[in-house]
């Protein structure tokens, strides 16, 4: 099985004089010598590099005490969760699927060697705890494909301890620099061996890739924003296998943006070709949401319940709601990988791939966005006016409940419109998505307050045939209708507000 690490690390230039002495720095009380390590590496990737080009590495190393797999998806500037799988003599299966939503159907294959002599040092406290280690590699790459050479190059490389504090690592920085060590211009050991061994052709593919024009006409920033949510959905694949907290609920917003965007823009992008694209969209959001609805009842359950005072607190009500998230949690994450998984999942893939390849433009899309892009967030903020003032119109009950619901999700729509809009636009356009911000955080509360009460008609019902009290259930029912109407007292004065800024 696959187990994940955060390395934390900074690669520096090294030449002839090696590792300057840090003894002292930061807490250092020794510096010891744990000899050399030889090791060997086969970097794999497509053949169009796709895994490189998002700064991903995938390498099957040998030597070291780590020998195995390695998959290292980046944080933050030097910051890499790193997942690792035994020694085998083909991609593993888990490392394989965190790549999926890259690779598609392409073949993974080896694409450099990278062979390094490591002198390592531990840097170690005065109570012998580990706080870096510290490392200068002599390095050789291979290409191994494209009839690439080969190159050779000398670094030093400063790991952190596991749980370390980062702001050591500036210390130790601080020393090298006065000793005249700087930072290494490439992130990883890999992008400088594809880069100093890459063809002429194939550098300036990897170019040509990292330079993207400027939005000028409508088409262009409708398709950079549809472009970023494509982005973000295979992006955030692998943190949804993994189980990272809030991925479910990122890759549910992007993909409710993307199908908004197909929606908003009718004019710009031909809903002939879009609206099957916009319908697969609505799919897999509905799948997420089996996984992200549940995580939100769940969190909600537990802080109302918390909350209350223990009097009003009978029978094993803690115990059951625990059971009943845990039960349903494992069961929707399973199906959530099984979708990410399915050829309807990865062929949506390819559809954005090709739709933002050639995009079925309309005659708007060539022209300037201002009046385009401001007549699409208009026409979306006039629907959603007419549904808001039906909701209020509406008597308290379930009709009204409906209303809200629909009002809902139009204001996500020209929220994400009116994102989309923003660089055109401007401070306009940012007005209106923070006001769309909050009224989709009132009518969104409101929502998750009808589907609570149904959660807790459920658990009574299950805690009733149990011989329970059900006591509980009651309180916390009357506590969301309460949260509800609330929330229906705040829209008028709440929607006034925005009325009155959007014409301001």
């Amino acid at each position: 099985m696959a187990d994940a690490k955060r390395e934390i690390e900074r690669k520096y230039e090294s030449d002839d004089s090696g590792l300057p002495d840090l003894t002292g720095v930061g807490g250092v009380a020794a510096v010891l010598d744990k000899g050399l390590v030889e090791l060997d590496a086969t970097y794999y990737d497509t053949a169009d590099e796709r895994l490189a080009a998002a700064s991903l590495t995938l390498r099957r190393r040998t030597g070291g005490s780590d020998a195995g797999w390695h998959l290292k998806f980046p944080v933050a500037p030097g910051v890499r969760d790193e997942i690792r799988a035994p020694l085998s003599d083909t991609v593993p299966e888990e490392i394989g699927a965190l790549v999926r939503s890259r690779v598609r159907d392409a073949e993974l294959v080896p694409l450099v060697r990278l062979r390094s002599a490591r002198d390592v040092r531990h840097l170690v406290s005065a109570d012998g705890t580990l706080l870096a280690e510290a490392s200068v590699d002599a390095v050789t790459a291979e290409r191994l494909t494209g009839g690439g050479g080969a190159a050779q190059w000398t670094e030093i490389e400063v790991e952190l301890a596991d749980d370390g504090d980062p702001a050591f690592l500036d210390l130790v920085e601080k020393r090298l620099r006065k000793a005249g060590v700087r930072p290494s211009a490439s992130p990883s050991k890999l992008a400088r061996a594809l880069e100093q061994t890459a063809t002429q052709q194939a550098a300036g593919r990897r170019r040509r890739k990292n330079e993207p024009a400027p939005p000028q006409t409508a088409g262009d920033h409708v398709l950079a924003y549809l472009r970023a949510q494509r982005d973000a959905l295979v992006e955030l694949d692998p943190a949804v296998r993994r189980d990272v907290p809030d991925s479910v609920h990122r890759m549910r917003v992007a993909t409710r943006r993307a199908r908004s965007t197909l929606r908003s823009f009718g004019s710009v992008l031909d809903r002939a070709v879009t609206d099957p694209v916009g319908a697969e969209l609505k799919w897999l959001a509905g799948e997420l949401g089996l996984d992200r609805d549940q995580e939100v009842m769940a969190e909600r359950l537990t802080a109302a319940l918390d909350a209350l005072p223990s009097d009003l607190v009978a029978g094993p009500v803690h115990e059951r709601l625990t059971a009943w998230a845990e039960d349903r949690h494992g069961g929707a994450h399973a199906r959530v990988t099984g979708v990410l998984d399915s050829r309807r999942y990865l062929t949506l893939l390819d559809t954005l791939d090709a739709l933002l390849t050639e995009p079925p433009l309309r005659k708007a899309a060539g022209k300037q966005p201002e009046k385009v892009l401001a007549k699409a967030v208009d026409e979306d903020l006039a629907t959603l006016s007419a549904l808001i003032e039906q909701a209020i119109a509406t008597p308290p009950g379930e009709n009204r409940d409906i209303a809200v619901h629909e009002a809902r999700k139009k204001a996500k729509r020209t929220r994400y419109a009116a994102e989309a809009a923003t660089p055109a636009l401007g401070a306009p356009a940012r007005s209106l998505t923070r006001g769309m911000k909050s009224l989709t955080t009132l009518l969104g509360d409101h929502q998750d307050s009808v589907m609570t009460r149904l959660t807790l008609r459920e658990l009574s019902a299950v805690a009733h045939a149990a011989g329970e009290s059900t006591f509980t259930y009651g309180v916390l029912y009357g506590r969301e209708e309460g949260r509800a109407a609330q929330a229906e007292a705040e829209l008028p004065g709440l929607w006034r507000e925005i009325g009155s800024a959007a014409s301001g």
